[in-house]
């Protein structure tokens, strides 16, 4: 049969989700404080659980000696064989055990602090090791208040905050509603766990593709890599291990059915699908979507630098709103893109040519060894006198 505090110690372990050793644990160490403010002695206390009649055993603990030093502490190896025979060795320890009823009421309360101090603290420990493991994970949260700018919001029993940061320019709430968040990170702190949860991460962009498009879930569909500038525009890189399964168009789904349930998660946020290539140029083209790309060469390859021609007409495309397009497409990338219109690369192309017939005609000039001035002057000469021939 088991007793009245075995029942309740289990009923408050399944109710705090912690292991009933860590409130066992936690009584034994109140008895223990209320016993040394009782009792006012040097002796060495211990406290043990008993499981048979729910209480708790208080002991003085003396370890055996050749010579007694401390008295409260030690006893004589000749006594403590007088006690228990030979089976008494130097070092062992004896436990006599001492009155715990006479602890009284201060006991009592001390022992319920005690006990509510180490069961908040197991579980805010639980608290931690379980969401640190779950960083990067997506939940859903409801809006409790606000605070100087964070959201807090309510996941399950445990409050989280969503700090200014994390927020999306584009979203405003109100408290009552409800939202998902990534968990971004867990930190520990005097008020217990501190949960953080984020509404610009990428990652959670990439978890709402996956709770979207089965192909992501199933891994058929694999995004490579996903930026964001939160509550404007977003783009996402998606690769097919199957030939015959097209990423972009699972992603988008059926009348763009998928991508917009994304996108009013997001309030609107534009979101870009490219197909993601192991070859630079082409996923430097695809990223620049939905500008159509002319042309594309590296300028520097250590630097991951590429120039990028476009049509006129495509310039502002390609660039985008402040430079949101091309921005995104190099963090997707990572490589730095210079974009130009054919029409600038033409007179960039001209003005080198150019360079290169006025420097050819110095040098012939030059030879003749004469100071710059007279090596402009002759060049405007020949210009002048060439018409009268």
């Amino acid at each position: 049969m088991t007793n009245p505090l075995q029942q309740t110690i289990e009923a408050l372990a399944k109710e705090k989700g912690i292991e009933p050793e860590v409130i066992i644990s936690a009584i034994e160490d109140a008895v223990l404080t209320a016993s040394r403010k009782y009792y006012k002695t040097n002796e060495n206390l211990r406290t043990r659980f008993n499981a048979e009649t729910g209480q708790v055993d208080l002991f003085a603990v003396k370890q055996i000696v050749t010579q007694v030093t401390n008295s409260a502490t030690e006893i004589d190896l000749a006594e403590a064989q007088q006690l228990y025979g030979d089976e008494a060795e130097v070092d062992m320890e004896i436990e006599f055990p001492k009155a715990t009823d006479v602890l009284g009421r201060i006991a009592a309360q001390t022992a319920k602090q005690v006990i509510f101090q180490k069961v908040r603290e197991a579980e805010r420990e639980n608290i931690f090791a379980e969401y640190n493991q779950r960083i990067g994970e997506v939940v859903n949260s409801t809006i409790k208040r606000f605070e100087n700018g964070d959201m807090v919001v309510e996941v399950g029993r445990i409050e989280a905050v969503i700090p200014r940061k994390e927020q999306s320019r584009a979203e405003s709430y109100n408290p009552g509603e409800r939202l998902r968040a990534v968990i971004k990170g867990v930190s520990r702190n005097a008020k217990g766990p501190q949960i953080v949860l984020s509404r610009t991460d990428p990652a959670l962009l990439v978890k709402l593709f996956e709770q979207e498009v089965p192909e992501i879930y199933d891994g058929t569909v694999q995004i490579r890599g996903a930026v964001r500038e939160a509550g404007d525009r977003a783009k996402v890189a998606v690769y097919s291990r199957e030939r015959d399964v097209d990423p972009v168009g699972a992603c988008v789904g059926m009348k763009g059915t998928r991508v917009q349930a994304i996108i009013r998660e997001l309030r609107g946020e534009k979101i870009d699908i490219v197909e993601w290539s192991d070859d630079a140029f082409a996923f430097v083209t695809n990223a620049l979507s939905p500008a159509k790309v002319q042309r594309v060469s590296i300028v520097d390859d250590r630097e991951h630098v590429m120039e990028v021609v476009v049509e006129d007409k495509q310039l502002s495309l390609a660039i985008g709103k402040k430079g949101q397009n091309v921005r995104l497409a190099a963090k997707l990338t990572g490589w730095r893109i210079d974009i130009k219109s054919e029409e600038e690369k033409r007179k960039e192309v001209e003005a080198q040519f150019e360079g290169l017939e006025v420097g050819s005609a110095t040098e012939e000039v030059s030879d003749e060894s004469k100071p710059v001035q007279q090596e402009e002057a002759g060049v405007e000469t020949v210009a002048e006198t060439e018409p009268e021939r």
